[in-house]
């Protein structure tokens, strides 16, 4: 028999498929609660973040159901999806391993826009805060203005490396990952905020501020990072 190449898998990955194995050994009956995100993360020796993670996939996977205020449970075979296998390494990311990642350098971004933007790079990122305040009036989720904002701040960086950088964190963005965290965490409050402080990168981009709009940006990606990382009691009940 051939060898077979082995893929490396990352680590909430490895989390979700101990988790399910536990579930279809019995461990976790169907409609029984799982031990707390915190309680997972001790026993598992692993960051809360990664768990969340795993959670989440498995949640997208059917088999589990994650109950805002309440906690996440083990749903019935019947309803589970099978694992998403060939995913793009992309859309396979971590959602909050991906902020973090765009904390560290988004914020260069912000800086080298704060010294390299045009005027018309400048309308481009007035447009898109519009955009969101459109979006948000008409009781949608600002999701289009958001990514116009970020990569419009990419385009004018001047680093044609850092913009496509930043298409492929957002190529990750639209993931199902992030895009079912996105249903327990963000509401009005949230993207409420998240327009402030993109006001304040504005600010500090228009005013040629590199420090300003580095230490803005880091901001902003820092509250979304604990806004997707708040208790799952706070989360919105699915």
């Amino acid at each position: 028999m051939p060898l077979q190449s082995i893929e490396p898998q990352r680590l909430y990955r490895q989390i979700a498929e101990q988790l399910r194995s536990l579930i279809g050994a019995g461990e976790f009956a169907v409609g029984s609660r799982l031990p707390a995100e915190r309680e997972l993360a001790k026993q598992l020796g692993v960051s809360r973040p990664s768990v969340r993670e795993a959670l989440i996939a498995l949640e997208v996977e059917k088999v589990v159901e994650v109950r805002g205020g309440s906690g996440i449970y083990v749903l019935k075979p019947s309803a589970r999806q099978p694992s998403r296998k060939n995913a793009s390494a992309a859309v396979e990311w971590g959602p909050l391993e991906l902020m973090r990642a765009r904390e560290l350098v988004e914020s260069e971004v912000a800086a080298l826009a704060a010294r390299n933007a045009k005027k018309a790079d400048l309308q481009q990122m007035e447009h898109a805060l519009q955009l969101m305040r459109d979006e948000i009036a008409q009781g949608r989720i600002p999701r289009d203005g958001d990514e116009a904002f970020h990569s419009a701040i990419a385009q004018s960086c001047g680093n044609h490396v850092l913009r496509d950088t930043i298409s492929t964190y957002w190529q990750a963005r639209h993931g199902t990952l992030f895009e079912r965290l996105g249903d327990h965490f963000e509401d009005d409050v949230s993207w409420e905020a998240a327009l402030i402080e993109h006001a304040a990168v504005l600010e500090a981009i228009r005013a040629r501020n590199a420090l300003a709009a580095r230490s803005a940006m880091r901001i902003h990606l820092k509250n979304a990072h604990k806004r997707y990382s708040a208790s799952w009691r706070r989360a919105k009940p699915s």
